[in-house]
């Protein structure tokens, strides 16, 4: 694997890890991301990774991050449709 794959790795990482714990996509990413990490060792152990499964994972990876983006606009145009009344209630602590 190559520096550029290396590092385009550890930024889809990092990505992934932001994910918040609220998402659909949380536990799926948290998935890629543990399989990521694991190539990643792999590569700095010095064993060279299978290409395909590392662009499998790595498409994988941006797949969700696309996915939880339009996740959070949907939910952002949801909530913007509530009523001032209803994003007041929601704000509340009981």
């Amino acid at each position: 694997m190559d520096t550029n794959r290396i590092d385009l790795t550890r930024l889809l990482l990092a990505r992934l890890e932001r994910i918040s714990a609220d998402s659909f996509w949380a536990h799926r990413a948290s998935g890629i991301r543990g399989a990521l990490l694991r190539v990643v060792e792999q590569v700095e152990a010095g064993t060279d990774a299978d290409a395909s499964y590392v662009n499998y994972l790595i498409e994988c990876g941006f797949d969700i991050l696309d996915k939880t983006a339009r996740e959070k606009i949907r939910n952002r145009i949801n909530n913007d449709r509530s009523t001032p009344h209803e994003r007041m209630d929601a704000g509340k602590t009981h």
